[in-house]
């Protein structure tokens, strides 16, 4: 009897608060993907981390028992400074000839930060630059992302709605599965054309670049990711890239276009009906339940209500008719001479 009890209590409970319980079984879903993910990273990379210490050491051994001129605090002193202007992208390397603040590269640095994407190999050294680029990202990343709504929009509504309502008013198909077919289609569509060919392109004037590592590139740039660990042109030569600065701008284009249809695909599958109702489940409103024919159903009847129904125009009429057949009874009845007056808004044949 008491378990009868509580059981029907919880299963009330449940029912009040279901969107509640799958709010906190999201949030628990993603810590937990969260911590997956660290312990996997962890398991793949630590060990890589390890040899390459041991390997550095090794290096640094050697090359104070072969320089014994050379003691280990100057060494450290050397690296020290070597990398903290590594890390504001100015190499030490003889052979080094990039420039990372002529007017393409700032170009390029403009549209990573504007973008989010940040790869972080060339960052403002002054003051002066800190503070620019504070005051300039304030401004430039909310006036981006209203940029990129705006195409996005445009895009968004001649690629994926208009086909969709044409292909189902056409065939009469399924507006949900109409919907899936497409967006599989241009995701598909998308990604041969902006990370497969791409990464294909990159792997060829790369040297130092595999296929994978292209590929990387590609999707941790377009994703706005932008570790930074790979960034195209740093280690060509005048003879390699006899024009660094038309490799860097069309870098800088490819990067823009990209994030546009990247953006474009994710709304088009943000917009797909099934994953609006598997998203009412977790919001706080009541309307819930809507299966996938029925949200074909309301778009079919949102269809059909743009079509003029014959029925509706002589409908329209019929009130005209009435008015006059009352008038005409009413003048029999009362014997007056009324003149006659046509109701508000009607028209008969369009010239009552």
């Amino acid at each position: 009897m008491v378990i009868g009890r509580i059981r029907d209590w919880c299963a009330h409970f449940a029912e009040r608060h279901q969107s509640e319980i799958n709010f906190a079984l999201l949030i628990v879903c993603y810590i937990l993907y969260l911590v997956i993910g660290a312990g996997i990273f962890s398991a793949i990379e630590l060990p890589y981390e390890r040899e390459l210490r041991q390997e550095l050491k090794a290096a640094r051994q050697d090359f104070l028992s072969n320089n014994t001129c050379v003691s280990d605090a100057q060494l450290e002193e050397l690296l020290a400074r070597a990398l903290e202007a590594s890390n504001y992208g100015v190499s030490v390397l003889g052979n080094d000839t990039v420039r990372n603040w002529d007017f393409v590269s700032s170009l390029f640095f403009t549209s990573t930060v504007l973008t989010t994407t940040g790869y972080g190999h060339s960052v403002p050294l002054s003051d002066v630059g800190k503070a620019f680029c504070i005051f300039y990202s304030l401004i430039g990343i909310p006036v981006t992302l209203f940029f990129l709504s705006a195409i996005v929009e445009r895009l968004v509504e001649l690629m994926s709605r208009r086909p969709v309502s044409y292909f189902h008013r056409r065939w009469a198909m399924s507006r949900p599965k109409l919907a899936i077919i497409h967006a599989t289609l241009l995701s598909t569509i998308m990604a041969l054309l902006f990370l497969l060919i791409p990464a294909w392109i990159f792997f060829s004037l790369e040297k130092d670049w595999n296929f994978l590592e292209s590929l990387y590139f590609c999707f941790i740039s377009l994703t706005t990711i932008g570790l930074g660990d790979y960034v195209p042109g740093e280690s060509h030569s005048k003879e390699d890239n006899p024009h660094p600065q038309l490799y860097r701008l069309a870098i800088t284009v490819y990067l823009l276009l990209g994030l546009v249809c990247v953006l474009v695909v994710l709304e088009t599958c943000y917009e797909l009906p099934q994953l609006k109702l598997f998203r009412r489940r977790f919001y706080k409103e009541k309307v819930r339940g809507l299966d996938s024919e029925t949200t074909n159903i309301i778009s079919h009847d949102q269809l059909g209500d743009q079509k003029p129904d014959p029925a509706d125009k002589m409908a329209t009429q019929l009130p005209v008719i009435s008015s006059v057949l009352q008038q005409a009874d009413t003048l029999r009845q009362n014997g007056t001479s009324t003149p006659y007056t046509v109701a508000s808004g009607t028209t008969v044949n369009g010239k009552l």
